[in-house]
């Protein structure tokens, strides 16, 4: 199965990504806006999750309609991930969470991992991998690379922006895998970070910096 590359096209999803882009958006209103393009984004990445027919009840008659069939299991790199992962579970509140942490040496611009925690049932589930920003493309791939090795089949990678370096090194590396982004930018400066990108998300999401 081939993945496939989706660029988001949608005037909300523009409009709140101006506001993250901004240098002045404070911590607050960035991590509310983070979640907005999340939930956005959600609707239309599960758009083909698989269903199956079910017989329901109602208070006059019997409905012929549609379940999720498999588990849905949402895995963020920590720790800007963790931004985008409230608005997908209420979206998709039986959905179970993982967790993987991966960061980014300064100067290799190599990952390391350093946390992996996944639901017993990953390898049956439909699996997304939530990370604002897909840079040089390294923490993402480790953490394809975690998931594949526990036998997971259905991975796609949702970001918010991402540079064409770190969807070339996904799609040679894990050409199965869907990446969906909000915006595709420019490139990567020489310290690995998107131009013109948002910043570091992981520190505006959380005042870190």
């Amino acid at each position: 199965m081939s993945g496939k590359l989706v660029v988001f096209n949608h005037p909300l999803i523009h409009h709140k990504l101006a506001l993250i882009r901004d240098e002045k958006t404070g911590t607050k209103d960035f991590r509310e806006t983070v979640a907005e393009i999340g939930m956005l984004m959600a609707y239309e990445v599960t758009r083909n999750l698989p269903t199956r027919r079910v017989s329901v009840k109602t208070p006059v008659g019997m409905a012929a309609t549609y379940m999720l069939a498999k588990e849905v299991v949402i895995v963020p790199i920590l720790r800007a991930g963790l931004g985008m992962v409230d608005s997908i579970t209420t979206l998709i509140p039986t959905a179970k969470v993982g967790h993987i942490g991966v960061y980014r040496d300064e100067k290799t611009l190599e990952p390391h991992e350093y946390y992996a925690k996944l639901p017993s049932i990953v390898t049956e589930a439909v699996v997304l991998i939530v990370d604002p920003m897909l840079a040089t493309g390294g923490s993402v791939k480790h953490a394809i690379d975690i998931l594949k090795n526990k036998g997971v089949t259905d991975i796609s990678y949702v970001g918010l922006v991402g540079a064409p370096e770190g969807v070339r090194k996904i799609q040679k590396f894990h050409p199965d895998v869907n990446i969906f982004l909000a915006a595709l930018d420019e490139k990567l400066n020489e310290y690995g970070f998107i131009v013109p990108g948002l910043g570091d998300c992981g520190d505006r999401l959380f005042g870190t910096k």
